[in-house]
C-alpha cells in the first residue's frame, strides 16, 4: 500500500529539480510595454493548427503585458546562451532595456522581439489563457517560424545549466 503524505512547497520544488527542461525566453512588445523573462515551462500542443504553450508567474505585475498585448515569441536558447538567460531570469535586475541589450533582435510576424540566433522561434497569436494556482499559462497560435542552426540546447537540470 502506497502511503500519502503532505506535499510542501519545497519538497514540490526539490523533486521537480530533477525534472530538465529546455531553457527559452519569451518576449513581448505592444501598447503593454516591451518584456522578456527566462522559461523553462513550455511545450507543443499541437501542429494542427500550430500551438504552444508558456507558463508564467501570474503574481508577478511585470508579467501583464504578455497577456494585454495579444502575442508573444518563444525563442529556444543554444547552450552558449547561458548568460543571455540569466539576464532575462530576473535574478540580476537588469531592466527591460539592459536584457534586449543582451542580444540581436528582429520581428517575423506579431511584432514580438525574436532573437536572432536562437535554435528555434515560435512568434504566437495570443489565443487563449488559463490561470492556475500561482501561474498563467498562455496559448499561442504560431504565426511565425524561424529554425536555427542545429546547435547544443541549454537545459536546466537540478538548479543549475547544462548542454545536452
Amino acid at each position: 500500500m502506497l502511503k500519502k503524505n503532505d506535499i510542501g512547497p519545497q519538497a514540490y520544488r526539490d523533486a521537480m529539480a530533477h525534472f530538465a527542461g529546455h531553457v527559452h525566453v519569451v518576449t513581448t512588445d505592444g501598447s503593454a510595454g516591451r518584456r522578456g523573462a527566462t522559461v523553462i515551462a513550455a511545450c507543443s500542443v499541437s501542429d494542427t493548427p500550430p500551438t504552444i504553450l508558456v507558463c508564467l508567474d501570474r503574481e508577478n505585475p511585470k508579467n501583464e503585458p504578455f497577456a494585454k498585448n495579444g502575442r508573444f515569441a518563444l525563442n529556444a536558447l543554444a547552450s552558449d546562451q547561458e548568460a543571455l538567460s540569466v539576464g532575462f531570469s530576473g535574478l540580476t535586475g537588469l531592466p527591460v532595456e539592459e536584457r534586449f541589450a543582451l542580444a540581436e533582435w528582429d520581428m517575423i510576424s506579431t511584432g514580438a522581439p525574436t532573437l536572432k540566433g536562437a535554435l528555434a522561434v515560435f512568434d504566437c497569436e495570443l489565443i487563449d489563457t488559463k490561470d492556475l494556482a500561482t501561474h498563467r499559462v498562455l496559448f499561442g497560435k504560431v504565426t511565425g517560424l524561424r529554425i536555427g542552426d542545429n546547435l547544443r540546447p541549454l537545459i536546466y537540470h537540478d538548479r543549475g545549466y547544462h548542454a545536452l
